[in-house]
């Protein structure tokens, strides 16, 4: 708790290129959480580099991630977003932590798995110990609830484990964090394979719409994703692409799906697809003028970038003083 409120944590890697579908079913609702949660927000950096990654293009997406948490309405003055690099309390905890972690539960995480079977020849201890480093993530600032979808529940669940695990040993140290539930964002599909979840690390790139593609790119994307050759406008899971445009069109316009069905049923999938596109669109455009605005705006970002990391440093320090004492480090001589 800090000034009598639960504390949540959350974090993106800054690899890719954000999608619609980070943005509506993550990013857009972390705004109207600030209010009721003390929220830290990461740009989680170090996660990032358990794959290669060119050094010059890491630090641009990093900033690049940063400035559209705030053009998407985070308020830096609200929240914490920082650089998770930035707090050296992460890997310090993470040590500590490896050392309360079994090879077994590491072994069972499927994540592992399969980003060892996409990058087989740099299967690194950093991969393979990925769980861990973000269970000091949430523990790290005592975090109540951790928004997750289900692919990264089994992350939780370690988090929790390691948690349980150490206050069994050594007293109530940490929080023991909750999933976090609340306003379940929208599930948007990939538009070029509606059985998947859109991405930005997909290499077909009609198959995500990009926060920052422009307009024309936008409804050409929208044109060309996969609907079905039944002719019927009905928003059943029978036709999952149809199903993946209509939550998209609904996110966007906050409408209902059977009213769309109901405006659009006599119009065919081409007079929609275009719809779509230009609902898409309209969200977007005032996101991406909000992060033209910012990223001219140099000294303000940087600012927003040092005393944010003071701030996640000064709460970091706190939990970390606590457990080093805990596992029985020498007291610092200040």
């Amino acid at each position: 708790m800090i000034d009598n409120k639960k504390v949540l944590f959350s974090g993106m890697q800054a690899t890719g290129n954000l999608t619609l579908g980070n943005y509506l079913g993550a990013l857009k609702n972390w705004v109207n959480l600030s209010d009721e949660y003390e929220c830290f927000y990461s740009v989680v950096d170090m996660h990032s580099i358990t794959i290669r990654q060119d050094p010059a293009t890491l630090r641009k997406r990093a900033r690049a991630l940063l400035t559209l948490y705030i053009a998407a309405g985070l308020d830096p003055e609200k929240n914490c977003i920082y650089y998770q690099s930035h707090v050296s309390g992460h890997a310090e905890l993470a040590w500590i932590l490896n050392c309360f972690t079994y090879m077994g539960e590491l072994n069972r995480m499927t994540q592992f798995k399969d980003k060892a079977a996409k990058h087989a020849d740099n299967i690194n201890a950093g991969l393979f110990t990925y769980p861990v480093l973000m269970a000091a993530d949430i523990l790290l600032y005592q975090a109540d609830v951790v928004p997750v979808g289900i692919d990264q529940m089994q992350h939780l669940e370690i988090t929790r484990d390691i948690a349980q695990r150490f206050n069994g040993l050594y007293g109530d140290v940490f929080t023991i964090p909750e999933a976090y539930i609340g306003k379940v964002g929208a599930k948007i599909m990939s538009l070029q394979d509606p059985s998947k979840k859109m991405s930005k690390s997909d290499e077909n790139p009609n198959a995500s719409i990009y926060l920052m593609d422009d307009p024309d790119t936008i409804r050409r994307k929208c044109k060309r994703a996969v609907t079905d050759s039944l002719g019927e406008f009905r928003y059943s899971e029978e036709q999952p692409g149809l199903h993946n445009l209509i939550d998209i069109f609904c996110a966007c316009t906050n409408r209902t799906p059977d009213d769309v069905v109901k405006e659009f049923a006599d119009g065919g999938y081409g007079q929609f697809k275009e719809a779509v596109g230009e609902a898409v669109v309209a969200v977007l455009d005032p996101l991406q003028k909000r992060v033209a605005e910012l990223e001219k705006d140099k000294p303000y970002i940087d600012g927003v970038i040092k005393n944010n990391a003071e701030k996640a440093n000064y709460y970091a320090q706190k939990t970390l003083r606590k457990v080093q004492k805990k596992v029985g480090f020498p007291e610092k001589i200040r």
